[in-house]
């Protein structure tokens, strides 16, 4: 090949390269844009928690367990978030924290859930399930499945708020182990306070009723309660006093950061081999996820700025 064709080669091969790139980079923004117009799809939040719980019971160190932590970053970058996982040990315990975020700036706003399930099923009614893992699609797989639907729904030029995903929640009351390690190792770790932090945790169930959790903020319960209201979800959100709550919430609570926890603990199946997949509604997902987004766009300049009324 002389070198006037070589050359006309190369550039003929560059600008086929450059032009590929190009079209790539378009469709990338044209999917990443698209995320503005969408609404949460209680069908596809449903999807989540199926794929949560196909993997098996997510105890910690089990296959199930990495994979859901695979599972939850792809799907929160294929829609433009970075998702940055903490190791941490408790307890002798090592554990994996996921957060996710849009900028470089600290989120105001946090939206969390766990995604670990039990060790065992205790609370089975039969003896020869309780050594076995919790599936977990209601106490676990559901609250994650909200906040990846949020994450995928959210307007792009929300920048306020961040996704995370707590481990070693659940094993509570078995030796050498305790309640939300996660969260506790989280906390100790932060380098700043958030002005709000919303737990979602188990709110998968057909029919939910969620009460105000004696422990949250009560100026974050009002607002995200009569926001459900006033969208029609007062038949889930009920403005009533509830039960006390050892949950995710708690160590921000105990650093004077607000924090909530909407959580429906009245659930037959908890600790139990039969919290499966049939047992969570898409439309308490929904409830829980457009109540949610709702009360962001509503109150998240505010809460900011620290001058909601």
């Amino acid at each position: 090949m002389n070198f006037y064709l070589k050359r006309t080669f190369c550039k003929t091969i560059a600008g086929t390269i450059i032009l590929l790139f190009s079209i790539v980079a378009i469709l990338v923004g044209c999917t990443q844009l698209s995320n503005q117009d969408r609404s949460f799809d209680a069908d596809r939040a449903m999807k989540d928690v199926e794929n949560q719980v196909s993997f098996g019971p997510r105890t910690p160190g089990s296959d199930a367990h990495k994979n859901t932590r695979d599972y939850i970053t792809n799907e929160l970058e294929k829609v433009g978030w970075e998702v940055e996982t903490q190791e941490f040990t408790m307890l002798g315990h090592i554990g994996y924290n996921l957060v996710a975020t849009r900028s470089n700036q600290s989120p105001p706003i946090l939206l969390a859930a766990h995604y670990d399930s039990r060790i065992l099923a205790d609370h089975d009614p039969d003896p020869a399930a309780r050594a076995l893992g919790v599936p977990g699609a209601n106490d676990g797989a559901s609250g994650v499945a909200v906040l990846l639907e949020i994450g995928r729904t959210l307007p792009l030029a929300n920048n306020s708020v961040g996704l995370v995903f707590f481990d070693l929640e659940d094993n509570g009351r078995i030796d050498t182990w305790d309640w939300i390690l996660g969260s506790k190792a989280f906390v100790d770790k932060i380098k700043y306070e958030p002005k709000a932090v919303v737990v979602v945790d188990m709110v998968g169930k057909v029919h939910p009723t969620f009460t105000f959790e004696e422990n949250s903020d009560d100026k974050l319960n009002q607002q995200i309660w009569n926001i459900a209201e006033s969208i029609g979800y007062g038949s889930e959100f009920i403005q009533e006093p509830g039960l006390t709550i050892l949950d995710d919430h708690l160590p921000f609570l105990l650093k004077n950061i607000p924090a909530v926890d909407i959580i429906d603990l009245d659930y037959a199946y908890w600790h139990t081999s039969k919290d499966t997949i049939d047992k969570v509604s898409p439309k308490s997902l929904e409830a829980v996820g457009v109540t949610l987004l709702k009360w962001i766009e509503t109150y998240g300049t505010c809460i900011e700025k620290e001058n909601c009324n």
